[in-house]
């Protein structure tokens, strides 16, 4: 199992410079990859290409770049590019979003999504194939009928042969989809108590598609994690985002993340914590997460417990954790670095 570690947004608690030592850290203690992400502040790809250009080794990737963000091309074009600026490093990590950012923040219709990934990924492998870009589907035409579009290519030649793509899915039908077209799944809350059911729709996906999952497809959840002696301590560190994400992101009618920990069992708490944190009572949404749910999708306690908490994830299948250090100081940020490198 490979270690990656997860810089999130950037600017948010952390100051560049306490963001590319902790990068060089992780690359010092031989972690395999850094991700970035975006929502609606920093974008992924500015900051992955100020990492590539200040690391020699470790591998960079998108988680995720949003898809209403950027139109498939544009896509290629970034990943290309940075797929040169790391030296053949990149990897290549996008998801739907969600509705709110979609509709709200890109303007851009939350709809027909598992078409629209099929037809994304489609034509983002092909621009990167340097192929002439035509594509004719129910979400995107190219290039647009009865105008002076040409089907252009990419100019650039990336430096991998195949970029590997990765795909953040969380619904049963995306993560069918996943294993159908995609190289890589980065899910989030992931409980490797639950990945029986993940893998057999990845699987099923793989299988439309006329191949297996075998060692070339990477599951690679994005997991926050916190060594601490003081259990309780570690565990109220992850309740803030939980609740923002359990019971904020989206409405009461359509909020994937809430429905993804009912299906772990925790029907009651995810109604309770989403209740809560809409009706404005953010503190007491964090205060109902049962700790047992905390401890499902997350790496929290002392070392030993950290430790022994890894072989679930590496008995999942998991091929990369993708770790986000979540501490008080820069300090402590680097130390906890390093113990989960000494751990795995």
């Amino acid at each position: 199992m490979r270690l990656g570690v997860y810089v999130g947004y950037w600017g948010l608690g952390i100051t560049a410079e306490q963001q590319l030592a902790l990068v060089r850290e992780a690359e010092s203690a031989g972690y395999d990859s850094v991700w970035a992400a975006e929502a609606y502040g920093s974008d992924a790809a500015t900051v992955l290409a100020w990492l590539a250009g200040q690391t020699e080794r470790i591998r960079i990737g998108s988680a995720i770049f949003q898809m209403p963000a950027r139109s498939p091309a544009m896509t290629a074009m970034t990943a290309a590019t940075l797929d040169h600026i790391s030296s053949g490093r990149f990897m290549l990590g996008i998801g739907s979003s969600g509705p709110q950012v979609a509709e709200g923040w890109h303007g851009q219709r939350f709809a027909k999504q598992l078409q629209r990934t099929r037809e994304y990924v489609e034509i983002v492998r092909k621009a990167l194939a340097r192929e002439r870009l035509e594509h004719e589907g129910e979400a995107y035409t190219l290039p647009l009928p009865d105008g002076p579009g040409k089907a252009l290519k990419l100019m650039i030649v990336p430096v991998q042969e195949r970029i590997p793509i990765y795909i953040a899915a969380i619904g049963p039908k995306n993560t069918q989809l996943t294993g159908e077209i995609a190289d890589g799944w980065i899910p989030t809350f992931f409980s490797p108590e639950h990945v029986d059911e993940s893998r057999k729709l990845l699987e099923e996906g793989a299988a439309r598609a006329g191949r297996t999952l075998d060692d070339s497809f990477d599951i690679a959840p994005t997991v926050n994690f916190r060594i601490d002696d003081d259990l309780d301590r570690a565990r109220d560190s992850m309740r803030p985002f939980i609740a923002l994400y359990v019971g904020g992101m989206g409405s009461r009618e359509k909020n994937f993340y809430n429905a993804l920990v009912c299906r772990y069992g925790f029907e009651e708490a995810a109604k309770e914590i989403q209740d809560l944190y809409l009706d404005g009572k953010k503190d007491e949404a964090a205060a109902a997460i049962p700790p047992e749910l905390i401890d499902r999708i997350s790496l929290v306690g002392p070392r030993d417990a950290v430790g022994e908490r890894l072989g679930a994830y590496r008995d999942a299948g998991v091929g990369t954790l993708i770790a986000l250090p979540v501490a008080f100081t820069p300090e402590e940020r680097s130390r906890m670095v390093r113990e989960l490198a000494e751990l795995a």
